[in-house]
């Protein structure tokens, strides 16, 4: 499980909708609670480095970026605990893409964004397997 704040989620719609019709990405800043539920903080809005050919349906963390969202979330006392994206005019459902550069332990967090209308949010984490996502319980009202 893993529990965001209305105000997690409108930053995430609303940065999937600045990006459309490109993928938008960004970290889950948090901690695991004392039952096992993961407890965003706060959202760390990251840019898609894909070349702009490919920023529709794929995104790419830069590496610095990537360095500086840890050590931001470290000088906190928190983890990146997991990732947000966009799916332009796709469901918020993983793709065979993302279940090939997912890692597990993390959550996945994926908005739908239709026309530039941000949608359906939806939260995936990585079967033990590795097979496949299994969706994960979203609380906090949402």
């Amino acid at each position: 499980m893993i529990q965001l704040t209305p105000e997690h989620r409108q930053e995430i719609t609303a940065h999937g909708e600045r990006d459309y019709p490109h993928e938008c990405c960004g970290f889950l800043i948090g901690e695991l609670g004392p039952s096992g539920v993961k407890l965003v903080s706060e959202t760390f809005a990251l840019s898609n480095a894909r070349e702009e050919s490919a920023q529709r349906n794929r995104f790419l963390i830069n590496p610095d970026e990537f360095v500086q969202g840890e050590r931001y979330a470290a000088a906190k006392g928190l983890d990146v605990i997991g990732f947000y994206h966009s799916h332009p005019d796709h469901p918020a459902v993983p793709s065979l893409y993302d279940l090939e550069h997912a890692w597990p332990v993390y959550s996945y967090v994926i908005v739908a964004v239709d026309g530039g209308r941000a949608g359906d949010l939806r939260s995936w984490k990585m079967q033990e397997d590795r097979g496949g996502f299994s969706e994960e319980e979203i609380l906090g009202g949402i």
